[in-house]
């Protein structure tokens, strides 16, 4: 009797427990807690197979305390990372060009930073043949022989080129670069005059499915003949035939409007106007825009490591949604940890910056008339004063026309 009077007594006092207000908002809680971290834990396991070397329990191992991993290139001082810029595995036009291609040092003792950009049009052997190409298609045609031998190929090339070891590689498509800078709220960005590009995303075309606006302007077909001239000898003739019709695309479909620009002044640019902005060169040149890809970068960093963005959740989520099927690396989980908790040590770091160019004070000249077209090659047609350069950009004289964030 008396047991089972205690049962009932201890039934009702848990059926009142269970009833209270705060055990069911606690209990909400944690259920909360476990979903949305069963969520990203899912999300960070995805993302991290999809973009890097392994998965996310293939990292623990590397934070259990007491094991001591270092990033490459740490115990000599300096880390060194390409970023890759592309269209997309998937865009037609050559996607896995790398039409961006920007070297980053880090010293992190002496909280410093160095971009150096190179130009697409570097003309360079690539690695593992006889052959030569445009540094831009060398991770196109390793990509071919098999996922990820692109930026391996990248990491081997831009190290011949700036004598220094390439330890890491990222690329961003035009979409993940789009959807980071939208993520993160945009950039601010200040201009001292307008900006504009009037040519690149207009040019004519052979009319398509896609150019349909005829211009009333033609390409000429250029056609061989063999004749005889007055001395009985039997010439080549070249005749220009007008042939294929141009257009251009209606103007609500062409890349950044057709004509794309900006005022002059302090702005907010979303993911589609930075992108227009950093992909802009026709009006300017290739140098000019490795420039403004550089500046903007800067911009992306500060706005990625602020506090605001940090602690902001759905900015958070947002970035990872931009990340997965729009970034690759070659680095693991915990390198990328390792990477990231160095580079938040260090968010005032002097930033040192220079652009490959065939300016005056430039280390590259385009020779004329080639059969591989408009190229670059180093200046004494070795790479001894950029690699002088790369292993002393901390120290030697800033470019002079790289205008400070």
């Amino acid at each position: 009797m008396f047991n089972s009077r205690s049962r009932q007594i201890d039934s009702s006092a848990k059926k009142r427990f269970y009833q209270k207000k705060w055990f069911k908002i606690t209990t909400g809680i944690i259920l909360v807690l476990a979903l949305v971290g069963s969520v990203l834990y899912w999300k960070a396991d995805k993302l991290v197979s999809q973009i890097s070397n392994g998965s996310l329990l293939s990292s623990i191992a590397h934070s259990v305390p007491g094991v001591k991993d270092e990033l490459k290139g740490a115990e000599d001082g300096r880390i060194n990372l390409a970023i890759l810029g592309m269209r997309g595995s998937d865009m037609p036009g050559g996607g896995t060009l790398a039409d961006s291609i920007i070297v980053v040092s880090i010293l992190p003792k002496e909280n410093k930073v160095s971009m150096i950009s190179v130009p697409r049009d570097l003309y360079v052997t690539v690695p593992g043949t006889n052959d030569k190409q445009k540094i831009n298609a060398v991770h196109a045609y390793g990509e071919e022989n098999g996922k990820g031998k692109g930026m391996a190929n990248m990491k081997i090339a831009l190290g011949d080129v700036l004598g220094i070891p390439i330890h890491y590689a990222a690329s961003i498509n035009f979409a993940g670069f789009k959807q980071l800078v939208d993520a993160i709220g945009g950039v601010d960005i200040t201009l001292d005059k307008p900006f504009d590009e009037t040519m690149q995303f207009n040019e004519e075309h052979v009319c398509d499915s896609f150019f349909t606006v005829r211009t009333g302007n033609w390409e000429n077909k250029i056609v061989k003949s063999h004749a005889t001239n007055a001395a009985g000898v039997s010439v080549v003739v070249k005749r220009k035939i007008p042939k294929y019709p141009l257009c251009t695309a209606p103007k609500d479909v062409l890349e950044c409007g057709g004509e794309f620009a900006l005022p002059a002044g302090k702005q907010t640019l979303n993911g589609e106007k930075a992108l227009c902005y950093v992909r802009s060169r026709k009006t300017s040149s290739d140098f000019e825009r490795a420039k403004r890809q550089q500046q903007v970068i800067q911009l992306v960093k500060d706005k990625m490591l602020s506090i605001g963005t940090l602690t902001d959740f759905s900015k958070v989520n947002g970035i990872l949604n931009s990340l997965g099927d729009n970034v690759r690396t070659d680095m693991q989980l915990w390198e990328m940890q390792e990477f990231y908790s160095l580079y938040k040590t260090i968010p005032q770091a002097q930033v040192y910056q220079r652009v490959l160019e065939n300016s005056d004070e430039g280390m590259l000249y385009a020779p004329e008339g080639g059969a591989a077209g408009y190229i670059l090659l180093p200046v004494g047609d070795n790479y001894d004063k950029i690699h002088a350069m790369a292993k002393d950009i901390f120290t030697i004289a800033p470019q002079s026309d790289i205008k400070p964030k």
